[in-house]
């Protein structure tokens, strides 16, 4: 229960992660991350915070996520955090801004970040990502605007 009163559903994924076939996806390389961001004059974060909850489970998966409660049983829709397939939004990520990673992003799991040679430039690169977010129907709210590289 959250202070406000708010149910906070907490699902133990352990023996369902047990089950699952393992994701080939990769992971990026921090490295390569850093290196891509080297030399850009102005950063912004942008946190896509409930990317999990934002890719839909295949129907025929989504009795596994399920779960009871004193309000009756459920089953998630969308992929929960904790489920080992994680790595399925790194790929669904990709998938969606392929052509803009290494020029004027990087994504990192579920948080991007928008990134521009000059501050002048930054506007632009950053809505050319908020424009294929929103086309994609993906949440990426801004959390840091604007920071120096330095930073």
């Amino acid at each position: 229960m959250k202070k406000d009163g708010r149910v906070r559903v907490c699902i133990d994924f352990r023996k369902l992660n047990k089950e699952s076939m393992p994701s080939s996806f990769p992971l990026p390389h921090m490295d390569l991350l850093v290196d891509k961001t080297a030399g850009h004059e102005m950063l912004s974060i942008m946190d896509g915070f409930s990317g999990y909850n934002q890719i839909k489970l295949a129907e025929e998966d989504q009795e596994k996520t399920s779960f009871t409660t004193p309000w009756g049983t459920y089953c998630y829709v969308v992929m929960p955090f904790g489920l080992k397939l994680g790595q399925e939004l790194i790929r669904a990520m990709t998938a969606i801004y392929h052509d803009m990673m290494h020029d004027c992003m990087e994504v990192y799991v579920d948080d991007i970040l928008g990134k521009s040679k000059t501050g002048e430039g930054h506007p632009e690169a950053l809505q050319r990502v908020l424009e294929r977010s929103r086309k994609s129907q993906l949440r990426t709210p801004i959390s840091l605007f604007g920071l120096s590289s330095g930073k």
